[in-house]
């Protein structure tokens, strides 16, 4: 097997910036780094510390997405003495860490350990948006580089564990393990004795199989027991004695920890490679009612192509191509960004890409794929719409099919179990999609219809697939009669800034569903229905001639938060939807006076939300900026980038923050979301 040393010189050449004395950091320091980043359950952080540094890898325990502990410990060994390159294990100092870079796919460390040996710590984290078969497996790679740094040769061995924490969010839950070798690939499984299917412990998975593996190679020794004996036997020893306490216990019980070691030799100039992999196997993934009566379990999509006993070394051997497959996309991401808003935009896209991914599970078989979303933070709903609507951006420039398989599930649910006859929020709380049959989610009756008629259009436009239209005809007219009744006038509900509450009038509510109606008008020539395509017209242009008498201050040259109301404004960013389905349909006047007005409002970093607070969204910031004169448009991304940079707020990328200080408005709700897949609302403007 071929290891890749270090990523392309191409994607890494950027310039960084420095962070106070530490390490440097490019193309930006973000709040949390991503570590193995694959799916709702396989989503590890290194956090921020909270009012300490950021982005430093040895001396702190990678995180979950939700904060809980994922115990993850990395030592090596130098001429007998022993170095902490990761987690926070006590015993051994820590290795100087030079640098951390980040990718779309890969998050880099580069380390010097004594002014001896030099390590470069690779977490990739491929993204297969165009292969749903590699996509569809919940696994990680690590990759620890070694290389003498002083030209002279020095005996090395590397070691890293993983803890039962990673089994269960409950650290009194009984946890079992076994381990193996198979077609050449060394694994522990570990797992929660008492498998509680589609149920979760603190936000991690209450069932499933956990793989740590390795290659069975030559210099490899494993172990598992009681962290302070394993860890403590590669302290003094430098290898590990390939036994197994069998005695299975609570998560906290002398915590067990899963480790694999390996026996470098004499290392001196040319890189040595050590490859990890780390996953959970679930062959039940989400429990769903769709067409059916009762609830039905749907299996994970990678048990169409692999038993799971094959899974960890299939997903080991495949290295290469991951590689391979990971350096391209992070040259094309890096190329199309740069070409689109410039390196600050880059900046934002790259750390956009794994969040979101990390959001999905795969599920089906391969000719019927369903594709579930977990809102994540903010409270964990299953196929949020106005969800997937801030990150459908993501999913149009990769692959539109990818949006047919996230609404699909919605479509089913609401043709044979939805009462209303407007859209519904989601389907209930992951991962139990089991929908409203009492009509009771979370009401945003106008938001959603909007958002669905305007996704269903948007892939139908790019995969050319009209007949996914007249198939779902049904709902989309139905839909849209609710429009008719509300879009002009929007009675007193929730729109998707729901945290900000109830508010009649609002005139970016007003917009979505205006542009929606007229978006109706080509969805029913589309579908077949030709003859009721002028209706919508007709009526999205009556409509838009009130909303911009009623939500425009002229005068003041901005649009309204509320109809009437001249001394609220707020981000425009609903006429996105105008331009992404190429409507041409909102006048310029309109884009050109809020792209003014947005300069002229700015903050220290960004712009106002609405004149409610001094919030901002940055998912509706990058919606704002794609449709933005150019000049406004780098204020945006200039203004999202610095932030990045120099927020405060230390859990993965959040999407609510204060213009002022960059902050977190309050609470820990709106982070590791993937309404960041909004960050690609620039590049799917190009078809």
């Amino acid at each position: 097997m071929k290891f890749m040393k270090f990523a392309s010189a191409a994607v890494l050449t950027i310039l960084g910036g420095q962070v106070g004395a530490g390490p440097t950091f490019t193309p930006a320091r973000p709040p949390a780094i991503p570590l193995a980043v694959r799916n709702p359950y396989l989503n590890v952080w290194l956090n921020g510390q909270q009012n300490g540094p950021h982005g430093v890898l040895p001396g702190q325990w990678p995180k979950f997405w939700a904060t809980g502990v994922q115990g993850w410990q990395g030592f090596v060994k130098v001429d007998d003495q022993v170095y902490n390159w990761m987690g926070g294990a006590p015993g051994a100092p820590n290795v100087d860490q030079l640098s951390m870079e980040y990718t779309t796919t890969r998050s880099i460390f580069n380390m010097s350990v004594a002014g001896k040996v030099d390590m470069r710590i690779e977490f990739l984290s491929p993204v297969f948006p165009d292969d749903l078969k590699r996509q569809s497996i919940p696994f990680s790679y690590i990759v620890v580089n070694v290389k003498s740094r002083d030209g002279a040769s020095h005996k090395v061995q590397v070691y890293s564990d993983v803890s039962g924490e990673w089994a269960s969010g409950d650290t009194t839950s009984v946890v079992q393990w076994d381990t193996s070798s198979a077609s050449g690939v060394r694994s522990h499984k570990f797992w929660k004795q008492k498998q509680r299917v589609f149920q979760e412990d603190g936000e991690n998975a209450a069932w499933g199989n956990w793989y740590w593996s390795t290659g069975d190679q030559a210099g490899v020794s494993y172990k598992i027991g009681a962290d302070v004996d394993v860890r403590g036997q590669f302290l003094k020893q430098g290898a590990l004695d390939n036994n197994v306490d069998n005695e299975f216990r609570a998560v906290r019980d002398r915590w067990p920890v899963f480790a694999l070691s390996r026996d470098l030799g004499t290392v001196k100039n040319s890189w040595v490679t050590t490859l990890f992999t780390i996953g959970v196997a679930q062959e039940e993934s989400i429990q769903f009612v769709g067409k059916e009566a009762e609830p039905q379990s749907m299996p994970s999509l990678w048990i169409s192509y692999y038993k799971e006993n094959e899974l960890a070394a299939a997903f080991y051997k495949d290295y290469d191509y991951a590689m391979h497959y990971s350096n391209r996309m992070d040259i094309r991401i890096q190329r199309d960004s740069v070409a689109a808003g410039g390196q600050d935009y880059a900046t934002i896209t790259t750390l956009a890409v794994r969040q979101t991914f990390g959001a999905l599970a795969y599920t089906g078989t391969p000719s019927n794929p369903l594709i579930f979303l977990k809102e994540i933070s903010s409270n964990s709903d299953i196929q949020t719409v106005d969800v997937i609507f801030p990150a459908f951006p993501i999913l149009l420039y990769f692959d539109a099919n990818l949006l047919k398989y996230l609404l699909e599930p919605l479509l089913l649910n609401d043709r044979y179990h939805y009462p209303n006859d407007w859209a519904q929020h989601d389907l209930g709380r992951f991962p139990r999609a089991l929908g409203y049959p009492k009509g009771d989610d979370e009401p945003m009756p106008l938001e959603e219809c909007g958002n669905m008629i305007i996704m269903m259009l948007a892939y139908s436009q790019r995969k050319h697939d009209n007949k996914y239209l007249a198939d779902n005809w049904d709902l989309l007219s139905k839909w849209a009669e609710y429009l008719i009744r509300d879009a002009k006038i929007p009675a007193n509900q929730l729109s998707t800034d729901d945290f900000a509450g109830h508010l009649a009038n609002q005139t970016n509510l007003a917009i979505k569903g205006i542009i929606a109606l007229q978006a109706m008008s080509e969805v029913a020539t589309r579908a077949g229905h030709k003859d009721k395509s002028s209706k919508y017209s007709t009526l999205a242009k009556e409509y838009l001639a009130f909303w911009t008498k009623h939500g425009v201050n002229a005068e003041a040259g901005h649009s309204m938060l509320q109809y009437d109301n001249k001394d609220s404004y707020g981000l425009l960013y609903n006429i996105y939807p105008d331009k992404v389905l190429g409507l041409n349909f909102v006048p310029q006047e309109i884009y050109d006076m809020q792209s003014d007005f947005y300069l002229k409002s700015q903050k220290q970093y960004g712009v106002i939300l609405d004149t409610r607070n001094v919030w901002t969204k940055v998912d509706w910031e990058m919606f704002a900026a794609a449709v933005a004169k150019p000049e406004t448009k780098r204020m945006f991304i200039s203004k999202i980038a610095k932030w990045i940079n120099e927020t405060s707020t230390w859990r993965a990328f959040t999407d609510l923050y204060d213009v002022n200080t960059g902050g977190y408005p309050g609470g820990l709700q709106f982070t590791a979301r993937p309404v960041v897949g909004g960050m690609f609302s620039l590049l799917s403007l190009k078809k």
